[in-house]
């Protein structure tokens, strides 16, 4: 009871008294039923076409058609510079020699065949169309067929209970045994965005014939406000946002019919008004699903004017639009959530909407426009130019809102490239795959505009994000250490990646899994997922459910020059743990960690490598990449120590990484345990041959000394 009292006690103090009063009255609005009084149950055929219409819009099939077309506001397809979609060989010719086309052609023949692409990784067999409502374990029909799941999941053997289908989206759970992201993942129709790209390179038909044959279907299984797909807000928001590219593209198509037309008006218009009616609860989150849901109301309000409700989606979209990038966007360009794949997430919505706006001559204030150039300019610090990889920070839930491009989930350079020309007028990566995302929002003749801006420029400090960058001559170190103004994502005070060239060696786990079976409940959030050190198995805050932490820890910087990083954080009342990094001459790195009580603890120092085949011997692992041979050596300045190596631990959370949402691989982790009330850990990074010796006062580095006065 102590213990509830001070986690509630906590929540109060960090979220504030208006987040506690809203969460207290939504929790009842749920339980006395109200919700559902306000978001019915209802057949489509209760409120067909003529019921979202103004009065003066015709609603019959053919004649809402003619007006749709006539009256309809534009859209990226419209306005831009490219050739004619009838042209194949005129589309080829323009984007030769910047991208393959054929990936596209390739993974809209899969979706067909029955196997979408699931969190922008993986090919799972659910069949055609995908059961919307379920989780396929095991069989082979289209409600029964193969779907591979990681053994976490599998173990439950599992999917959500079948009378949810019926219920009202208000009394469902989303967090079961089944983690509820893979029934939504096909429902956000990531896939609309392939078929698009496939038809305009071959003009099939069959392209847009799936399309509106999967929309049926969606319609036919998930009546409005029943079950899962309608539980979430941001998920209908990033469904009509993918529906909205595919109805503009396919609109021309023979194969399209005029009552899909107003069919597909209809549908949008009743999931819009299920994100109004419960607007409130995504504000109350203070996060990208503020962002997103407000982002579709305000793209159906200027998309759809014929809704009777449309000036009223659309401006209280755009407000919400401008007041959450002042909130959520710090003055550093850096996101509030803590997390680079939630930062391009919502990136991609603002930047989408910066060029809609401006096409249809409604354009946002210069402030948010300043927030998106702050932030493309906060990442391409981050981004490895060669590789467009980043650390894992943060949660990644595989969320990619664009995937218009050829490249893989992990490279941001075709964020970087679309916000810089929407920003700036000039992209900063040379041509490659990383363009198809400028063609498609910005037109073929943005790609001709080829005066490089910098990537980077020598700002290393991002305070308010909590990230620091320490640079030495062809490697770096990306630090975390941040007093947290909004909700924590990981618990990762002191955390470093390194880099050695385009070698990630000391990595991020990542997230893999948010609703796995035992210690895969948000595993990876945890501070011993994280190349930093724990006391007494804990972690650096408490949580208290699967994405929320109370008690957060304080991290503060204690020094940054061209050469030297310090920091420290409270996590650990009364231990003090204090990192110092040092980038000493031809790439090699000293990480010191001191750890400060006046009773004996249990501190534990751990590191997660890139997994490459690897030697040990006493003290030190060797790398073996194809180009390098890196040496990582760890040890303590007084005590003794027990070291392990772990690798794809089947008991634990350690030697794993995750780069993909539910998709783990092997990692290598090293772990230096000692107890006692004080302790120096120190990790020397650097290569096969390097001899390091430590000493009170200096280290040696192949018989050179180096004075440790600074740490």
């Amino acid at each position: 009871m102590i213990n509830r009292i001070k986690t509630l006690a906590s929540l109060f103090l960090e979220l504030g008294p208006r987040w506690s009063a809203f969460r207290l009255a939504y929790a009842f609005r749920l339980r006395s039923g109200l919700i559902r009084l306000q978001t019915p149950q209802y057949a489509w055929s209760d409120r067909p076409l003529k019921h979202w219409l103004k009065p003066n819009i015709p609603s019959d099939s053919d004649s809402y058609t003619t007006w749709r077309k006539t009256n309809a506001p534009k859209f990226f397809f419209d306005d831009i510079n490219r050739p004619e979609r009838s042209d194949e060989r005129s589309f080829r010719r323009a984007v030769e020699g910047r991208w393959d086309t054929q990936p596209a052609i390739e993974e809209a023949n899969k979706l067909l065949n029955g196997e979408p692409k699931y969190f922008s990784h993986e090919y799972r067999k659910t069949g055609f169309p995908p059961a919307w409502n379920h989780v396929i374990l095991s069989g082979a029909s289209r409600h029964e067929g193969s779907l591979p799941m990681p053994s976490e999941i599998l173990r439950s053997r599992r999917t959500l209970p079948q009378n949810d289908n019926t219920k009202h989206w208000s009394q469902i759970s989303d967090d079961s045994a089944t983690d509820i992201k893979f029934i939504w993942e096909p429902n956000r129709f990531a896939f609309v965005y392939t078929l698009v790209r496939a038809y305009v390179i071959t003009q099939d038909e069959k392209y847009p014939q799936a399309f509106w044959g999967l929309i049926q279907d969606w319609a036919d299984n998930n009546p409005p406000n029943t079950g899962v797909n309608w539980k979430d807000g941001q998920e209908i928001a990033l469904r009509l946002m993918a529906w909205t590219f595919g109805f503009y593209a396919f609109i021309e198509s023979p194969s399209t019919t005029n009552l899909q037309i107003s069919q597909f008006t209809q549908y949008l218009a009743s999931q819009a008004e299920r994100i109004y009616k419960n607007i409130g609860y995504a504000i109350s989150t203070r996060s990208n699903h503020t962002i997103s849901e407000t982002f579709g109301l305000w793209m159906v309000g200027l998309l759809f004017p014929e809704l009777n409700h449309a000036e009223k989606y659309f401006t209280l979209g755009k407000r919400l639009l401008e007041e959450e990038a002042a909130k959520q966007i710090f003055p550093d360009g850096s996101y509030s959530m803590y997390s680079l794949n939630y930062h391009r997430f919502i990136l991609h919505l603002y930047l989408y909407a910066i060029q809609l706006g401006e096409l249809n001559q409604l354009p946002f204030t210069n402030y948010l426009k300043d927030s998106m150039s702050k932030s493309i300019s906060f990442l391409s610090h981050l981004v490895d130019p060669t590789t467009g990889q980043m650390p894992v920070y943060g949660s990644n839930d595989g969320a990619l809102v664009l995937p218009l491009n050829n490249c893989d989930f992990t490279d941001y350079r075709p964020l970087l490239q679309l916000g810089s020309v929407i920003t700036t007028g000039q992209p900063i990566f040379e041509p490659g795959a990383w363009d198809e995302d400028v063609y498609w929002l910005c037109g073929i003749e943005s790609l001709s505009q080829r005066e490089r801006v910098s990537e980077g420029g020598v700002r290393e400090s991002f305070p308010n994000g909590g990230v620091y960058i320490l640079r030495n001559t062809n490697s770096r170190a990306i630090l975390r250490c941040t007093d947290f103004k909004s909700r924590p994502s990981h618990a990762d005070q002191l955390h470093m990646d390194l880099w050695m060239g385009s070698d990630n060696i000391a990595i991020d786990a990542g997230t893999y899994l948010y609703s796995g079976e035992g210690i895969w409940r948000n595993g990876l959030a945890r501070t011993s997922a994280h190349n930093t050190v724990t006391v007494d198995g804990k972690d650096q805050m408490t949580l208290v459910s699967r994405f929320t932490w109370t008690n957060w820890a304080k991290g503060k910087v204690l020094k940054q020059t061209e050469n030297l990083w310090q920091g420290e954080h409270d996590g650990y009342k009364p231990v003090r743990h204090q990192r110092t990094v040092m980038s000493l001459e031809g790439d090699r790195w000293l990480v010191i960690d001191d750890l400060e009580s006046n009773e004996p603890h249990r501190y534990s120092l751990h590191w997660l490598l890139n997994d490459v085949p690897f030697t040990q011997n006493k003290n030190s692992l060797l790398l073996n990449y194809e180009a390098s041979t890196y040496k990582v050596e760890m040890g303590l300045t007084n005590g003794e120590g027990k070291r392990s190596i772990l690798r794809a631990d089947p008991n634990s959370t350690y030697g794993w990484r995750s780069q993909y949402y539910g998709h783990k691989e092997p990692a290598i982790s090293i772990i230096l345990e000692t107890h006692q009330p004080a302790a120096r850990f120190w990790t020397f990074f650097g290569f096969e041959n390097d001899e390091f010796e430590w000493a009170a006062t200096s280290v040696r580095l192949d018989g050179i000394e180096i004075s440790l006065n600074d740490a």
